[in-house]
């Protein structure tokens, strides 16, 4: 009985998503109704409960699957119309029926993977930071900046593709450039290449300028939490005062977000 309800349901889906596409619907509108199908007929009780979640930003868009729980992250230029269940994200608000505000999603992962606090927990991706502190489970703290950290790591992704660097084998330097944000701060960076400092001293000299930038917007404590693109950015985590203990926590957490605010199997 659950095998023929499957069946059943999984060509109801494919009827569907076939119908669609003759009305002109992209392929990618029509692939979460391809993955239902997939899950309902690998599931041995019948049609199996689960969600799309995505965290949509400037350069790279991160994904949760409910139904399997896989995580991954894919170029947002390369999606297309595809769209997910909850949204997060510069790019989301066409993304998704439900759409969250990123630091109430920064907010809601930080305190599913970090407990009730105090905690310091700073975000840094492609075009902006943010910050929260939650103490006893409530945020005291709750800070956005997309002016003067607009493109922090878009920025480092183009200047390492056009000097053909390598981040992991960039030694850190013991000067800052001035940097206020991602843009104005690669000017800097050119003049000293121009004056004739060494291309990799000067990018190291950015980036120590970013995370000046960053520890003093979250009001250079001791110990935090960094999450988002820049956990994977060795010469970015190096060029931050040796004194400062810094908890990656990679780049999923306003998913955790999201799943905790809508569990589909709660």
């Amino acid at each position: 009985a659950n095998l023929c309800m499957t069946s059943t349901k999984f060509c109801k889906t494919i009827l569907v998503m076939l119908y669609l596409l003759c009305l002109g619907c992209s392929v990618d509108q029509c692939q979460r109704l391809w993955i239902k199908a997939e899950v309902a007929t690998s599931s041995q009780l019948g049609y199996t409960e689960f969600m799309l979640f995505g965290d949509f930003g400037t350069t790279w868009t991160k994904l949760l699957d409910t139904s399997s729980g896989n995580r991954s992250v894919r170029s947002t230029r390369d999606l297309g119309g595809f769209c997910v269940d909850v949204a997060t994200g510069h790019n989301a608000s066409q993304r998704a029926p439900v759409f969250v505000n990123e630091l109430l999603a920064l907010v809601n992962g930080g305190i599913q993977l970090l407990g009730s606090g105090p905690w310091t927990l700073v975000d840094v991706g492609s075009r902006d930071i943010k910050a929260v502190v939650v103490d006893q489970g409530r945020p005291v703290r709750m800070e956005w900046n997309n002016s003067c950290g607009a493109l922090t790591g878009f920025t480092l992704e183009l200047l390492g593709r056009y000097f053909n660097l390598d981040f992991s084998k960039v030694k850190p330097s013991e000067h800052a450039l001035a940097v206020t944000c991602g843009v104005l701060g690669m000017e800097r960076l050119f003049d000293q290449v121009a004056a004739g400092q060494n291309v990799s001293e000067a990018l190291a000299m950015f980036v120590r300028g970013m995370a000046n930038l960053t520890h003093g917007f979250i009001g250079r404590p001791d110990s935090f939490y960094l999450s988002g693109g820049m956990c994977d950015n060795p010469l970015f985590l190096k060029s931050f005062p040796e004194s400062v203990e810094i908890k990656q926590l990679g780049r999923y957490v306003l998913l955790e977000g999201l799943l905790a605010e809508h569990d589909p199997s709660r």
